[in-house]
């Protein structure tokens, strides 16, 4: 069974950056795609970035564009995002989720992380 453990979270500053990792249980990442969400308070939860298995192609929400960076290391089986330029409606909980296949598809991921929280406040 896959397992996936967020780690990175933290309170910082409006501005300021984090890196997110998720890291997973398994013999090889090579066969996933690895996408990153988030719920925010009284909000449902959206996508956030994907990455494609081998990581050649990528994607991400608009309201995190030119500030977010996803990437990923299958051989230390762990996949990052890199948040810069952090505001305050970027507050949230982030979880990673898999999906088994080469391509990114928000609504079929099949295993979850349990989130890591994410504070940008002042």
């Amino acid at each position: 069974q896959l397992q996936l453990v967020e780690s990175g979270g933290g309170l910082v500053q409006p501005g300021g950056s984090l890196r997110l990792s998720c890291a997973a249980s398994t013999f090889t990442l090579n066969y996933y795609a690895i996408g990153w969400f988030r719920q925010a308070p009284g909000k449902e939860r959206e996508g956030v970035s994907c990455i494609s298995s081998n990581g050649g192609s990528t994607n991400y929400a608009d309201s995190v564009k030119g500030r977010f960076t996803i990437s990923r290391d299958n051989a230390k089986k762990t996949v990052y995002l890199q948040m810069n330029s952090l505001k305050p409606e970027d507050t949230a909980v982030y979880y990673c989720a898999a999906r088994y296949g080469s391509q990114c598809r928000y609504d079929d991921m099949g295993h979850w992380g349990k989130g890591t929280l994410v504070t940008v406040s002042s």
